[in-house]
């Protein structure tokens, strides 16, 4: 497996380390949607005061200029991604950009405005922006919810990307969560890191009792990576 880091190196890298240490990216033993027991855990929830979140909003900003992507407006699938949207919305104005934002509700509000939208109308080039993608469920349907307002959904951005196939057992899907997202919806997914980067910090940067956990980190992506 010769997964290559991220193309904004210094950037992925950086993230890395602030997501060790804010805990956020932990190591041990973890069992994971998929039922497998995985050495490493990222719980964005975990970005939870005033500073984390800001410097969280300011490597997404960050990413996303990076990236190249023309859009007009971020789109934050509830729920991580209310926080998510709120937050680069106001990196990018500190950057002196002012982009709108908007959300979805779980189910329908029947009073006030109505619907399931919050925020700016949904219009124009539009990133849908969350913490990671697991099966894509949510961001197909944010998707859906775009196209069907008249926005136009240009790119979805992430933190963390694992790189992992889908499936259970010697059952394994040929491509990660990520790559289906790609190929069924024409979109890309911008990432700030992925494993590759997490594997290279661990090798290089990292403190040694956290380096010791590298072996099984590169073990479960040899055997469910892509």
């Amino acid at each position: 497996m010769t997964t290559q880091p991220s193309a904004d190196h210094s950037l992925a890298r950086e993230f890395v380390q602030f997501a060790v240490e804010a805990g956020v990216l932990r190591f041990g033993e973890f069992k994971t949607k998929a039922g497998r027991l995985s050495p490493y855990f990222f719980n964005a929830g975990l970005f939870d005061d005033g500073a984390k979140l800001k410097r969280l909003g300011e490597f997404y900003a960050r990413r996303l200029a990076a990236s190249g992507i023309a859009f007009d407006m971020l789109f934050g699938p509830a729920y991580k991604g209310i926080t998510l949207a709120a937050t680069i919305a106001i990196a990018l104005a500190e950057q002196g950009r002012s982009v709108p934002f908007s959300y979805n509700r779980k189910e329908a509000k029947d009073h006030g405005e109505g619907g399931v939208v919050v925020g700016a109308p949904l219009r124009g080039r539009t990133v849908i922006v969350d913490d990671v993608i697991t099966d894509g469920a949510s961001k197909r349907e944010s998707v859906e919810l775009l196209r069907r307002e008249g926005a136009e959904p240009v790119a979805v951005l992430i933190a963390l990307d694992r790189k992992e196939r889908g499936g259970a057992g010697d059952n394994l899907s040929a491509r990660s969560a990520v790559e289906d997202f790609e190929r069924d919806f024409g979109l890309p997914v911008v990432a700030i890191a992925t494993v590759a980067d997490l594997l290279d910090y661990l090798a290089t940067d990292a403190h040694p009792s956290l380096a010791a956990h590298a072996g099984a980190v590169a073990r479960y992506r040899d055997r469910y990576g892509v």
